[in-house]
């Protein structure tokens, strides 16, 4: 299958860069011919348990050129959103450091009085505690909104997963009988926005490459971009048939690209 250029080419991290701390084969070659012809290059992560800029610096320890401006992450995304919609909220956040450092450092007190709370943040969170949950459930009984960084199930690591944000946002829809309110990370269009506006490009001159059908490939799609499923990572061919979303493109890696 020929595989025409595109302007801009927007790569998801976990499953198709990389997994855990390996690189997959033919990122290299393919990031440095696309950056010799001059196309656009960024790296988008439903992943907030490192900041834009520790991705810069895990990348370029990869070998890959990187720079802050490419990368566009879901706590990032979150905190534009935020920023916007409730610029004075108090936010309780189960999440990592990474991520309540960005929020603490753009403006948002935080607490864990319910009464103050009002804004509940659910992500992927590996200090997921019962106090936790306890905290996130008074303050949205109290009145506050539970919104939310990404939807995956599981993150992909060698040799398995790791249970994602989709289990903490779970636990808390279940007990509280509310469901989130607004989740920024892919397929939201509010993260295709926050990456068609880095770019500068039409979703139409830009192509989504990424391991997941129903994040990376659902979002290109929604956006109006072309679409690349990588089977490095999550999907596989067996799951095309009942994805509501269908890539333009299915590719065992991603030296395809520039066929």
């Amino acid at each position: 299958m020929s595989i025409p250029r595109y302007d801009g080419y927007i790569f998801d991290l976990d499953g198709t860069i990389y997994l855990g701390e390996l690189l997959l084969p033919g990122a290299p070659e393919l990031l440095a011919a696309l950056r010799a012809e001059g196309r656009q290059v960024a790296f988008l992560s439903n992943n907030p348990t490192k900041t834009r800029e520790q991705y810069v610096t895990k990348l370029r320890g990869m070998g890959l050129q990187a720079d802050l401006a490419e990368v566009v992450n879901s706590s990032h995304v979150l905190v534009e959103w935020l920023l916007e919609h409730a610029p004075r909220a108090t936010l309780f956040v189960c999440g990592e450091a990474p991520l309540i450092g960005e929020l603490q450092a753009a403006g948002f007190p935080m607490s864990e009085q319910a009464g103050e709370v009002q804004i509940v943040v659910a992500s992927f969170d590996r200090t997921f505690t019962y106090h936790k949950l306890q905290v996130a459930f008074d303050a949205i009984r109290a009145g506050a909104r539970l919104v939310a960084t990404n939807p995956d199930r599981f993150c992909p690591v060698p040799g398995g997963g790791e249970p994602d944000a989709a289990a903490i946002i779970a636990a808390i829809e279940a007990c509280t009988n509310t469901r989130c309110e607004v989740n920024v990370g892919k397929p939201s269009p509010i993260m295709a926005r926050a990456i068609s506006a880095m770019l500068g490009l039409p979703p139409e001159r830009c192509i989504m490459v990424g391991d997941r059908l129903m994040t990376d490939i659902a979002m290109g799609v929604g956006a109006g971009m072309a679409t690349a499923l990588v089977l490095t990572g999550d999907s596989t061919r067996a799951d095309l048939p009942a994805a509501p979303a269908q890539p333009t493109y299915v590719i065992e890696g991603l030296l395809e690209l520039l066929s």
